[in-house]
C-alpha cells in the first residue's frame, strides 16, 4: 500500500461501506510500518490487520466460567462448613463428660474425621485461591523447629491410630525463615498426613530438617507404597491420586501436595519427590531460603496454640446465627468459659437483645434472614455505645473478598466455621475493645 493510499484503510472494528456488516461487533488489532527501500518502495508501508473477535470472546467466556467456579466453590464451602460447626462444638462439649473409655475413643474418632473434612474443604478452596493469586502471606521471622513441633503434635493422633512410628531428626541450632507460620504449618501437616495416608499400619515415617548452604531443608520419608517414576512430578498436580482404584482406603481429593508446592513457591521455596519405585516408600524434600540475620528482630514463636488454660475475663457475648444447632452449641461452649451469653436468630432479634444485654462482644453470622450480618454490624456501629465494642463475623465464607466485606461493614474479626476454638477463646480474652484499625482474623 502506498502512503498516499492510506485513506482507503478501514477503521479498527469496522467494515467498508460496500461490505455487508455482520451482526456482531468485530475487534481488530492493526499495525503499520514503513517498508525499507528507495524509489517507489520509499512510499510503501506494510499494514497488518488481525481479527481478534473470537479470541476476545473466548477470553470473556473463560473469565465468566472462572467467576462461576469461584462462586460455586465459595457456596460449597459455606454449605459444608455450616453443619460442621455444631458438630465440632458438640464434640468439645462432650469431651469432659465422656468417662467411658470406649465412648472416649469414639468421640476422638469423630473429632479426627471432622477435622479431616474441614481440611478437604480448605484444600479445595486453597487450590482455587492460589491459582487466582489471591492468597497473601503474612510474613514474619519464623523459627522452623517451633512450627515442626506444633505440627507434629497435631498430626500424631492419626499415626498412633495406625500404629505408625514417627522418628524426628532436628537440628541443634535454630533455623529462621521469612514466612507465614500458619501456611508453613499447613505445608508440614499436609506432608505428614500424606505420609500417614500411604504408609501401612506399623510403618515408619521420618521427619528431618537441616541447613544446606543458605537453605533450610526439610525431609519427610515414609516406608509406604512408594511412587512409580512417572508419578514423581505429576503427583503435585491437582486431583492426582497414587491409588485410583475403587478399593483404595486412603481417601482424599489429591489436593494436599498441590497446595504444598504452590505455598512453597509463594515462599520462594520448592519441593521434590523421590522414590525407588512401587513398594519402596517415598521421600519429599522441601527447600526454603533462610532469612538474613537480623538481631534487632526477635524470632517468632507465636503459632496457633491449644485452648488456653487461663480463665478469660467475664464478657457479655451476643451470638447471632439462624442455624439453631450452631448457635446453641456455640453458646454452651462460651458459657462454659464463664461468659454471659444471649442468642439471637436474626438481625432484628439481635438488635432487641443487644439493647438488653449491651454485649462486650457480638459473634454474628453473615447469611442471616431478612437482615444480613453486614447491615446488622453497620446498625450496631451507628450507636455510640457499640463503636468500640468487638464485632466478629462467624461465617462459612472465607474468601479474601468476604473478609474485605466484613471489615468494611465494621467487623474487627472474621472467623471461618467451624471456628478455631482456641482463637475464639483468645479473642474473648483479649478483645474487650475492638478497634476498626485492628483487623483480627482467623486464617485457614
Amino acid at each position: 500500500m502506498r502512503c498516499s493510499d492510506r485513506s482507503r484503510r478501514t477503521e479498527a472494528g469496522k467494515w467498508p461501506q460496500n461490505r455487508t456488516r455482520e451482526s456482531r461487533v468485530l475487534l481488530r488489532l492493526q499495525s503499520a510500518r514503513k517498508i525499507p527501500g528507495h524509489g517507489e518502495r520509499a512510499d510503501l508501508i506494510l499494514l497488518a490487520i488481525e481479527d481478534v473477535t473470537d479470541r476476545n470472546a473466548r477470553r470473556n467466556v473463560l473469565i465468566e466460567e472462572s467467576r462461576h467456579t469461584d462462586e460455586f466453590l465459595a457456596m460449597l464451602a459455606h454449605e459444608l462448613r455450616n453443619p460442621l460447626a455444631p458438630s465440632v462444638h458438640a464434640l468439645q462439649l462432650l469431651r469432659p463428660l465422656t468417662t467411658d473409655p470406649a465412648a472416649a475413643r469414639l468421640n476422638a474418632m469423630i473429632e479426627r474425621q471432622s477435622r479431616r473434612l474441614v481440611r478437604l474443604v480448605d484444600d479445595l478452596l486453597d487450590v482455587a485461591r492460589i491459582s487466582r493469586g489471591v492468597i497473601t502471606l503474612k510474613r514474619e521471622r519464623v523459627e522452623l523447629y517451633a512450627v515442626v513441633r506444633q505440627t507434629v503434635g497435631a498430626s500424631r493422633a492419626r499415626m498412633e491410630e495406625r500404629r505408625q512410628e514417627l522418628l524426628l531428626s532436628l537440628p541443634e541450632r535454630p533455623m529462621v525463615v521469612d514466612g507465614d507460620p500458619v501456611r508453613l504449618e499447613q505445608v508440614i501437616a499436609n506432608l505428614l498426613d500424606n505420609a500417614a495416608k500411604y504408609t501401612e499400619a506399623g510403618g515408619t515415617i521420618r521427619l528431618a530438617f537441616a541447613q544446606e548452604g543458605e537453605e533450610a531443608v526439610l525431609t519427610v520419608k515414609d516406608s509406604g507404597i512408594g511412587l512409580a517414576p512417572e508419578m514423581l512430578e505429576s503427583i503435585f498436580e491437582p486431583f492426582t491420586q497414587v491409588d485410583r482404584s475403587l478399593g483404595r482406603s486412603s481417601g482424599g481429593l489429591g489436593l494436599g501436595l498441590s497446595v504444598v508446592r504452590r505455598l512453597l513457591q509463594l515462599h520462594g521455596g520448592r519441593i521434590e519427590a523421590r522414590s525407588a519405585g512401587i513398594g519402596h516408600g517415598s521421600e519429599f524434600i522441601v527447600r526454603l531460603p533462610l532469612a538474613a540475620a537480623d538481631p534487632a528482630r526477635p524470632e517468632s514463636t507465636q503459632h496457633p496454640a491449644t485452648l488456653s488454660v487461663q480463665p478469660a475475663p467475664r464478657r457479655r457475648v451476643l451470638i447471632v446465627d439462624d442455624n439453631a444447632d450452631a448457635a446453641q452449641t456455640l453458646a454452651l461452649l462460651v458459657r462454659n468459659w464463664g461468659h454471659e451469653v444471649a442468642v439471637a436468630r436474626d438481625g432484628q432479634d439481635a438488635l432487641e437483645k443487644a439493647g438488653t444485654l449491651e454485649p462486650d462482644v457480638a459473634l454474628v453470622d453473615i447469611a442471616l434472614p431478612n437482615m444480613l450480618g453486614y447491615e446488622l454490624a453497620q446498625r450496631l456501629r451507628a450507636q455510640a455505645r457499640y463503636r468500640n465494642r468487638l464485632l466478629a463475623a462467624v461465617t462459612g465464607y472465607g474468601r479474601a473478598e468476604d473478609r474485605a466485606a466484613t471489615h468494611r461493614a465494621g467487623f474487627n474479626a472474621h472467623l471461618v466455621k467451624p471456628v478455631d476454638l482456641g482463637e475464639l477463646e483468645r479473642l474473648l480474652a483479649d478483645g474487650r475493645r475492638g478497634s476498626r484499625g485492628r483487623a483480627l482474623s482467623c486464617v485457614r
